[in-house]
């Protein structure tokens, strides 16, 4: 059984949620009887996920005071202090030396219901140095769309929808992952992609078809915070 490690990434400063974060960090917007976190270490700790590290910021010592060393989770926490900002995946190299295992990695903004368990066991099975776990969403268009040549009109579609496959922003990673790496500087997960796309290396997917929020947004953190109400007075 590895000894499974996650990362949460709460040194992003949320500037689309202000004003609220402009007091609190995203990690610990309240959400149902906890906040946005709370979810996200629970789930963790429920999947087995033994130790947790939490890339932090500015607001560190807010999240250092309201996750502690993990206990009432079940967990042990450390932080990654980010002195500068990294991207979403510099700050792993902070787990370059250390991690053996395959590692689960989230933003710290995502609320959903998605089964670890299953996204280990397919992560397992397909044997790739990367998994991202996907959901479908539609994007409505609220005009005619037209396509043309030559200035001529070729097609017309009324308010058309399109449907696509969106990273959840959770991954699971093997510690192969630093090969595409840099071992120090920003760097994101577009970048990653992209190497490990130039250099044919396999990426996986897990589809979600369960709920999941971005909180990104007021609306977003409103959206997520009905959806917990409801969960609370659902019938157990």
């Amino acid at each position: 059984m590895p000894n499974l490690h996650a990362v949460v990434q709460a040194g992003g400063r949320g500037t689309r949620l202000a004003p609220y974060s402009t007091v609190l960090p995203k990690a610990l917007m309240p959400v149902g009887e906890g906040c946005v976190i709370d979810n996200l270490l629970a789930r963790f700790s429920a999947a087995g996920v033994k130790t947790v590290s939490i890339t932090v910021s500015a607001f560190g010592p807010l999240i250092r005071s309201y996750c502690g060393d993990g206990e009432r989770w079940g967990l042990e926490i450390d932080y990654i202090f980010e002195e500068e900002p990294l991207g979403t995946i510099g700050p792993l190299n902070a787990l370059r030396h250390t991690v053996r295992d395959p590692f689960f990695v989230t933003n710290s903004d995502v609320f959903a219901d998605v089964d670890l368990d299953s996204v280990l066991s397919e992560h397992r099975e397909h044997g790739a140095p990367l998994t991202v776990v996907v959901t479908r969403q539609v994007v409505n268009i609220a005009y005619g769309v037209l396509e043309h040549h030559s200035g001529v009109v070729t097609d017309f579609r009324e308010k058309p929808s399109q449907q696509f496959s969106v990273s959840t922003g959770i991954y699971l990673m093997e510690p192969s992952i630093f090969d595409h790496i840099p071992p120090s500087g920003p760097f994101g997960f577009d970048e990653l992609m992209r190497t490990m796309l130039a250099r044919g290396v396999p990426v996986n997917v897990y589809e979600h078809h369960g709920s999941w929020i971005d909180i990104g947004r007021v609306e977003d953190l409103r959206r997520a915070q009905e959806h917990a109400e409801l969960a609370m007075r659902a019938p157990a």
